[in-house]
């Protein structure tokens, strides 16, 4: 095989390694500058993008994960993401959950992102079902989000600390597979993502 030949091969099976997770290390869902691989469904205009960061601003609206990546459909996973909320603002991150052209993703769970909004139910929590009533982290900080997702168990950590752990009965549940999606949700709300990546773990 010629060199040059060589390393376009190489090239090709890195990518597509990453693409599918095979070499277990941090992919990168989002490029922050385009919504490449992600479909937003109402409201469109919710979602922009400014200085690599995707800013949710505006009427509810859900922006789903569609992209090459385990072909957006994730089962067990790290997911982590950076976050900034203003104050007053509720946002949320599915997983396990698939593409809906309108209202709240009836698929998967919600994890909450919420530190001082009106809602009591904040930042880390499975929404509805373990909450967590005290905000784990402060408006206009940057935070890191970690949702680990293992068989039947969801853990929650902020900035590295374990703030919610959660397992399903051993029948029912909502956990199966699907993707990821960040949520619009009221014009009062403004957040801030960026850094968004994803770690394939063994079934």
């Amino acid at each position: 095989m010629k060199k040059g030949f060589l390393v376009l091969f190489l090239a090709s099976s890195i990518i597509c390694n990453a693409q599918n997770g095979k070499d277990g290390d941090w992919i990168s869902l989002f490029d922050g500058k385009s919504f490449a691989g992600w479909r937003v469904n109402e409201h469109p205009e919710t979602f922009t993008i400014a200085d690599g960061m995707i800013v949710v601003f505006g009427e509810r609206a859900h922006l789903f994960y569609e992209g090459p990546v385990a072909n957006h459909s994730f089962k067990n996973f790290e997911f982590k993401i950076k976050i900034k909320t203003t104050p007053g603002s509720n946002s949320g991150i599915f997983i396990h959950t698939e593409f809906q052209e309108s209202g709240w993703p009836k698929k998967g769970y919600e994890i909450q992102v919420n530190n001082t909004h009106t809602d009591w139910r904040k930042t880390g929590s499975i929404y509805a079902v373990q909450d967590v009533k005290e905000a784990p982290a402060k408006d206009d900080e940057w935070f890191t989000e970690q949702i680990i997702v293992k068989g039947k168990k969801i853990t929650i950590m902020i900035d590295g600390k374990v703030i919610n752990e959660y397992t399903e009965p051993a029948e029912g549940g909502r956990l199966s597979s699907g993707t990821f999606a960040l949520q619009g949700h009221d014009p009062k709300s403004k957040v801030f993502y960026k850094e968004i990546m994803v770690r394939l773990l063994p079934d």
